[in-house]
C-alpha cells in the first residue's frame, strides 16, 4: 500500500473531479453494474454461492427471476451481506484434503478449477491465509493492474521468487491424470500464468534466461533468502544497462541494498573471475547459472571505483541508464522511503505497482496525480464498495462508487473474480476525487482499521500515524532508518508503544532527543492525548535494534509462512510473541 513519499513530481496539477456530475455518475454505474454481473453471475453457480449459509437470502431472492439483470443487481445489494475469511475457510480446505478430487473442488468459487492457491503475506502476525485464484481470460493476463512490466529498452531488475511452499495434487475426473495447483504468493502466481510456467515442467527451464531480465531464470527456483538475493545482486551489478528496478515493497529493495553492502567484496571478486560463490542449497541451479556467468573484470573494476551502496545517486552511478523504481512505499514500507530515495537520488522517477492484496488487485496508478500515493480503483479483477468508516450509523451501509464524496475514509469491500462476496480487507482509503474520463474514484491508502492497535495499547494510533512519527524523527535525529516495528512495551505500566527500529550508518548525536519527538507526534491524536493525562498511556520508548535485524527476521518468516520473498514485509505493530522475544534480543541502545 502506498502512502508518502518526497520525491519531487513536476505533475502537480490534477484533474480530478471533485463530484460527479449526472452524466459521470450514469457512466460510472454502468461500467460497474456491468462489471459486477460478470462476476456475479458465473460466481453464483459455483459451490460456495450455492451452499454457504451466508448467501442464503441471496439464493432464494434471484431463484425467483434470475434472468432480470436489474433484478439480480438488486438482489445482490439487498441480500449480500458483508464477509470476512470465515465462510470461506471450510471450502477452501476441500483443496488440502488427500486425496483431492476434481469433482469435490470443481467450480469452488469461480467456474473450473483454480491455477494456484494464493498465500497471504501475514503483515498482521496471524496465520497467513489462502485464497484460490482462477486465470483470467487471456486479454487481461498482461494487464497493468497484474503487474506486467512494458518492455524496456535496458534491462529491468526485478528479482522474482517462483518458488513455492507446496502444489496441491487435484485427481482429475478422467481418473489418469492430474493437475499440480502450487500455493505461493499472489504475484508468484500470476507471473507464472503470465509466462506460461507450470510447475511439472520447472527443471526443463532451468537453461532459461528471459531477454530483459537482468538475472536467468535459475535464480527464481533458488528458495535460500541470502542466496536468492546475493545472487540476484551479482548478475544485476554485472549488468550495466538497467532502465528499471522493481520491487514489490520499498523496503524489500533496502534488504536487497544490505545484501550488495555486506557481501561487496565478495561480489566484485565473483565478477572479476566469473565464478558463482559457494552458497546454500544451489545443487540444481548451479550448473544453468555457471554457464550464464563469465568473468568481468572490466566491469568489477568499474564497481570497485563507485564502491558499496552509501553515496546519494549511488543506483545511478552503477547504472547510468536508470530512470525509473517501482515499488510500493506506504505502509509497512513507508520507513525505508528515506534510503531509498537517498540511493536512487533525485533524476530517478518513483512510483507504486499498484494497490491490492492477496484477495484482489485494486487500482492502478494515476499517473495524472502522484503515482505514488493516487490509484484509481479499476474494475478489473473485482469490483470495489465501501464502507463508510467515520459513518455513525449502527449498521453500517455498502456504498457503490457514485455514493462517495471527496475526502471521506472509506473501507474498501471487494466482490471478485476469484468468487469472495463482499469481502471485507480492513484498510482504509480516502477519496482523492473521480476521474473525468469515467467517474472511477482515486484513492490514497492510510491505514489499517482492525483494531489489534486499540485493544493492545488501550488508545488508538493509527499504523499512519505511528509510522509518521518515527520516521521523522528519525530523519531529525536519529539517522537513516533501515525498518521498524511496535511491540507492547510492558516493562512498567501502564503499557506503551515500544519502537524497535534499525537504522544505517552513524547514530545522531542528539538521537536521545527523538523519543520527545515522536510522543509530541503521538499527541496529536485525540484518544492517545486523552488516555494520556487521564493516567492510562505513558510517552512512547524507542529501541535501537542491532544492523541486519530485520533483514534476519525476514528470511525467518519467509521459511516460516512460505510466502514469496520479495513479498515478506514487517509489520508495523508485531503481535507474534515469539518473533517479539526474538527482536527484544537483539536491542542494543535505548535512547
Amino acid at each position: 500500500m502506498s502512502r508518502s513519499n518526497p520525491t519531487p513530481y513536476c505533475n502537480n496539477v490534477t484533474d480530478l473531479q471533485h463530484s460527479l456530475s449526472a452524466e459521470l455518475s450514469q457512466r460510472l454505474k454502468d461500467l460497474l453494474n456491468q462489471a459486477l454481473l460478470g462476476f456475479i453471475r458465473p460466481n453464483s453457480m459455483s459451490q460456495f454461492a450455492q451452499h454457504a449459509s451466508e448467501l442464503a437470502d441471496f439464493r432464494e431472492a434471484i431463484a425467483q427471476n434470475s434472468n432480470d439483470d436489474i433484478e439480480f443487481l438488486r438482489s445482490f445489494r439487498e441480500f449480500v451481506p458483508t464477509t470476512n475469511y470465515e465462510p470461506y475457510r471450510p471450502f477452501i480446505a476441500k483443496f488440502f484434503a488427500t486425496p483431492c478430487k476434481e469433482s469435490d473442488v470443481k467450480s469452488m468459487f469461480a467456474p473450473g478449477l483454480p491455477y494456484c492457491l494464493a498465500i497471504s503475506s501475514t503483515t498482521s502476525g496471524r496465520a497467513p491465509k489462502t485464497f484460490p485464484i482462477y486465470r483470467p481470460a487471456s486479454h487481461l493476463l498482461h494487464h497493468p493492474l497484474y503487474l506486467s512490466l512494458r518492455h524496456s529498452e535496458g534491462s529491468i531488475l526485478s528479482p522474482s521468487s517462483l518458488s513455492f511452499g507446496q502444489a496441491l495434487k487435484i485427481d482429475l475426473e478422467d481418473g489418469q491424470s492430474s493437475k499440480m495447483s502450487p500455493v505461493c504468493s499472489v504475484t508468484v502466481g500470476f507471473l507464472r500464468m503470465q509466462k506460461n510456467w507450470d510447475v511439472e515442467h520447472d527443471m526443463d527451464r532451468l537453461n532459461l534466461w528471459v531477454p530483459g531480465n537482468t538475472s536467468p531464470y535459475a535464480i527464481s527456483l533458488v528458495k535460500n533468502y541470502r542466496a536468492f538475493f546475493i545472487l540476484n545482486a551479482l548478475f544485476a551489478l554485472t549488468d550495466c544497462r538497467v532502465t528499471t528496478i522493481r520491487f514489490l515493497f520499498a523496503s524489500v529493495f533496502v534488504n536487497f541494498l544490505q545484501y550488495i553492502e555486506d557481501e561487496w567484496t565478495l561480489l566484485i571478486d565473483c565478477i572479476t573471475k566469473g565464478i558463482i560463490p559457494d552458497l546454500e542449497n544451489l545443487e540444481h541451479v548451479r550448473e544453468p547459472l555457471e554457464n550464464h556467468f563469465t568473468p568481468n573484470p572490466v566491469r568489477a573494476a568499474e564497481l570497485r571505483e563507485i564502491g558499496p551502496p552509501g553515496i546519494e545517486g549511488w543506483a545511478v552511478l552503477v547504472w547510468p541508464d536508470l530512470k525509473k523504481f517501482i515499488g510500493i512505499t506506504g505502509g509497512p514500507a513507508a520507513a525505508s522511503v528515506p534510503k531509498v530515495t537517498h540511493i536512487l537520488g533525485p533524476s530517478v522517477a518513483m512510483q507504486s505497482p499498484c494497490y491490492g492484496s492477496s484477495e484482489c488487485y485494486i487500482a492502478i496508478p494515476y499517473f495524472n496525480g502522484n503515482p505514488n500515493t493516487d490509484f484509481k480503483v479499476v474494475p478489473i479483477d473485482g469490483v470495489t464498495e465501501y464502507l463508510d468508516v467515520r459513518s455513525n450509523e449502527p449498521s453500517e451501509r455498502v456504498l457503490s462508487a457514485w455514493e462517495l464524496e471527496t475526502g471521506g475514509h472509506y473501507e474498501p469491500v471487494l466482490t471478485t473474480r476469484n468468487g469472495l462476496w463482499r469481502y471485507r480487507i480492513g484498510d482504509v482509503v480516502v477519496v482523492k476525487g473521480f476521474s473525468p474520463d469515467d467517474g472511477l474514484p482515486v484513492i490514497n491508502y492510510l491505514h489499517r482499521r482492525d483494531g489489534s492497535l486499540g485493544l493492545a495499547y488501550g488508545t488508538t494510533c493509527t499504523e499512519s500515524q505511528l509510522t509518521d512519527a518515527i520516521v521523522s524523527a528519525s530523519e531529525r535525529w536519529i539517522g537513516q532508518i533501515i525498518d521498524f516495528t511496535v511491540v507492547a512495551d510492558e516493562r512498567d505500566t501502564p503499557v506503551t508503544y515500544g519502537y524497535l527500529v534499525e537504522i544505517g550508518g552513524d547514530i545522531g548525536m542528539e538521537a536521545k532527543m527523538a523519543t520527545q519527538q515522536v510522543f509530541e507526534d503521538l499527541m496529536k491524536n485525540n484518544e492517545y492525548h486523552m488516555a494520556f493525562w487521564q493516567g492510562r498511556a505513558r510517552k512512547p520508548t524507542v529501541r535501537l535494534v542491532k544492523k541486519g535485524t530485520f533483514t534476519e527476521y525476514r528470511r525467518q518468516k519467509c521459511e516460516k509462512t512460505n510466502v514469496s520473498m520479495a513479498q515478506v514485509k514487517v509489520p508495523i505493530v508485531l503481535s507474534d510473541p515469539s518473533f517479539r522475544e526474538w527482536l527484544l534480543q537483539k536491542v542494543i541502545m535505548e535512547l
